[in-house]
């Protein structure tokens, strides 16, 4: 008996294992959400990269890499349009699950959110030049290695 019982307790942790999800992990789910469902995504004008019309239509390359990632994975998705102040306080409570605005590598928001790899790069104002990022919802690791990658196999790099 004492046999059996040693034998079970060196299995199981391997069994627990190999039910365990892959890595990474979203901790809200949220590529396992949005993959063949809905992605929310926040859309902050900011020309030439992200511009919302007067009709809330969406569009200019961050929106064409954001819709190229959606389907990818099958989702849909549904635009919410605000100021980037706006979004990204709703990225961190968990309304949204990207954001896009012309954000850069160097933004403010990392206590707010996950920020990509740099995908392109814009001169700034001051004449500099800065690197273009994505912004997902802290924590939702999954959701930003795919999205991620996205931009790797798209061929998208500063």
């Amino acid at each position: 008996m004492k046999r059996h019982l040693a034998a079970l307790l060196l299995v199981l942790p391997l069994l627990v294992a190999c039910t365990e999800p892959q890595y990474p992990r979203d901790t809200e789910g949220t590529l396992l959400r949005a993959t063949d469902g809905e992605l929310v995504v926040g859309a902050s004008a900011h020309r030439p990269h992200i511009d919302v019309s007067d009709g809330g239509e969406v569009s200019g390359p961050e929106a064409e890499i954001v819709m190229s990632f959606a389907e990818s994975i099958g989702a849909e998705i549904q635009w919410v349009q605000g100021s980037e102040s706006e979004l990204m306080e709703q990225l961190k409570i968990g309304e949204l699950d990207v954001v896009a605005g012309g954000l850069t590598s160097d933004s403010p928001w990392s206590t707010h959110a996950a920020l990509t790899r740099p995908y392109g790069a814009a001169v700034g104002p001051d004449g500099k030049e800065r690197k273009l990022v994505l912004a997902t919802r802290l924590g939702e690791n999954a959701l930003l290695s795919a999205l991620e990658r996205h931009l790797i196999d798209e061929g998208l790099q500063p």
